[in-house]
């Protein structure tokens, strides 16, 4: 059997989340080699290029997406670097994998996505809870109706985010929101990937309650979803890690489907199931023994391995995409639609 070529990776931002998740990702990718390093301060360009053993290092995004060795391009820059980083990666000709949200603005998104449909070039998001093994069960035992007909959906996602001088995530200018466009998104994505049902109606309140920076460091968000079902998120980055409660619940007519530590960067947490043929009458006592839910059982992986392989089988093979930029799109509306209902005081439609 022939080995299948690897796809020769450029990152554009290696730093932050390249440097601790996507990059040893990649090594661990049956399907991916690292070929080319960029960040602008060359220093740590040239130090990732020597820790991870890219063939060269760039301070210029263009440069990279320029370079013959490099197959494919993965962007994990500011958010505001990344109209002009994609752009020049689609002009080289390369299939590109860009962390959410794709712009600061919808509109600079649909701009890129636009350029690569354009080319017919693969353009994929990070959005890679979408791998994660409970998320798939929870996609699979909803989507076979073992819960019935969806009546609600409730998550909380945080992290505790103090002050830091020049956190890009903690400027409008930069980050372009807070914790709702940095981790709430994520959540967003995953209803509509599990329930195939797109979110139409918002109502949202975000606050800055605890820290001195312009975005926001704690959101409530109410949504409506096509099929009727009203999901409630929770989204802070002035939760202490320890007392952090990360959770993806849905609950339907017939049962539901609890996530507890399934969201995340790390492949984790426990998933239990409740399923009933049928849920009975109406109990006025409330008062009785209810049955136990089962714990779905997994095998857990590297969420960002299985994102790259992803990738590249799309990229070699025609495959669909797993995680498209449409996707990263439709959850960056929604935010959106939240902050407008803030700033207005009002529903918004979808």
């Amino acid at each position: 059997m022939s080995m299948m070529k690897k796809l020769r990776f450029g990152v554009i931002g290696a730093g932050g989340i390249a440097d601790r998740r996507t990059i040893p990702g990649i090594l661990a990718s049956q399907h991916a080699v690292l070929s080319a390093v960029m960040n602008p301060k060359e220093a740590d360009a040239i130090r990732l290029k020597e820790k991870y053993g890219a063939n060269a290092a760039y301070t210029d995004g263009a440069t990279l997406a320029k370079d013959p060795q490099v197959d494919a391009v993965y962007i994990a820059s500011p958010v505001a670097e990344h109209l002009h980083q994609a752009l020049s990666v689609c002009e080289a000709g390369k299939p590109l994998l860009i962390e959410k949200p794709l712009a600061l603005s919808t509109a600079d998104a649909k701009r890129i996505i636009d350029a690569f449909a354009a080319k017919k070039l693969p353009l994929a998001a990070g959005l890679m809870m979408r791998f994660g093994s409970h998320i798939r069960q929870m996609r699979q035992h909803y989507q076979a109706g073992d819960i019935g007909n969806l009546s609600s959906i409730y998550s909380r996602f945080s992290c505790w985010y103090p002050d830091i001088p020049g956190a890009w995530r903690q400027s409008l200018k930069t980050g372009g929101g807070g914790a709702l466009m940095d981790m709430g998104v994520h959540v967003i994505d995953l209803i509509a990937f599990i329930t195939g049902s797109p979110i139409r109606q918002v109502a949202a309140m975000q606050d800055t309650q605890t820290f001195a920076y312009q975005v926001e460091d704690a959101s409530s968000l109410l949504m409506r979803l096509e099929n009727g079902a009203l999901c409630t998120l929770q989204s802070h980055f002035n939760i202490p890690d320890d007392a952090a409660d990360w959770r993806l619940d849905l609950f339907g007519t017939r049962g539901c489907l609890l996530g507890e530590g399934v969201l995340g960067q790390v492949d984790a947490g426990k998933l239990r199931m409740l399923s009933q043929k049928e849920s009975g009458g109406y109990d006025s006592q409330q008062d009785g023994q209810r049955p136990a839910l089962k714990a779905l059982s997994t095998g857990y992986g590297d969420l960002y391995a299985r994102e790259i392989d992803s990738f590249c089988l799309s990229v070699l093979e025609g495959r669909p995409l797993e995680a498209p930029a449409e996707a990263a799109l439709v959850a960056q509306r929604v935010v959106e639609a939240a902050y407008q209902s803030q700033r207005d005081g009002v529903f918004v439609n979808l």
